[in-house]
């Protein structure tokens, strides 16, 4: 999988987080705080809204910037759409991902042929389905809630999730309202979310049109 297309699937899980209670529900070392979170958090079937991205390069001073918008779908999928610097959009189902360069496709994965499309979609399957199991041997998970607000901090255990993706902070109230990633290589990505919407009208006739 090429560098620049793993980054952006990459970012498309940590969307998938911002939409889902499961998230939160990974976290059963701190069941008080967890069953906090879980009640603030919105459990929309759909939810779309507004990303801005920021991914500091080790070495550079300069962070490289990005925003679109994205929706997530229960049961179907995750649509990242990438509007500035450059139009791109990114599809993930269950058993593909699919980069759109305007009308065309530019690239197809297959989750049966490519390893690194099973993984990816592994957690991102079990993330929306809350599959306890398989997150609780993925992750290390540590959680803290407030009145109104709650933070999340994700470890992954297995080398090379670790090595992809590092270490994954969340912080939120009814919805994710940050990302931090940090990754192995010293890279460090900052997603926040806004404008979020949910439920009907939430999705364009455009974007409905992809799924």
């Amino acid at each position: 999988m090429k560098p620049t297309v793993k980054r952006s699937v990459l970012s498309i899980l940590l969307a998938a987080c911002a939409g889902m209670a499961a998230v939160a529900s990974v976290a059963t070392a701190a069941p008080s705080p967890v069953a906090k979170i879980q009640a603030m958090l919105a459990k929309p079937k759909l939810m779309c809204g507004r990303f801005d991205q920021s991914k500091q390069l080790a070495g550079m001073k300069k962070p490289l910037a990005a925003n679109g918008r994205f929706c997530v779908v229960n049961g179907k999928g995750v649509l990242w759409r990438t509007l500035q610097p450059f139009p791109s959009t990114l599809r993930l189902t269950r058993d593909e991902i699919v980069n759109y360069q305007g009308d065309r496709v530019a690239m197809r994965l297959d989750a049966k042929t490519e390893p690194t499309v099973r993984m990816i979609n592994s957690v991102l399957f079990s993330l929306l389905a809350g599959d306890l199991g398989q997150l609780e041997t993925l992750f290390e998970v540590d959680g803290t809630a407030e009145a109104s607000s709650w933070s999340v901090a994700l470890k992954a255990r297995e080398p090379a999730l670790a090595k992809a993706i590092g270490s994954i902070k969340l912080e939120g109230g009814a919805f994710v309202k940050s990302i931090v990633m940090s990754e192995a290589s010293g890279d460090r990505t900052t997603i926040v979310f806004s404008a979020i919407q949910s439920g009907e009208g939430a999705m364009t006739a455009e974007e409905a049109a992809l799924f």
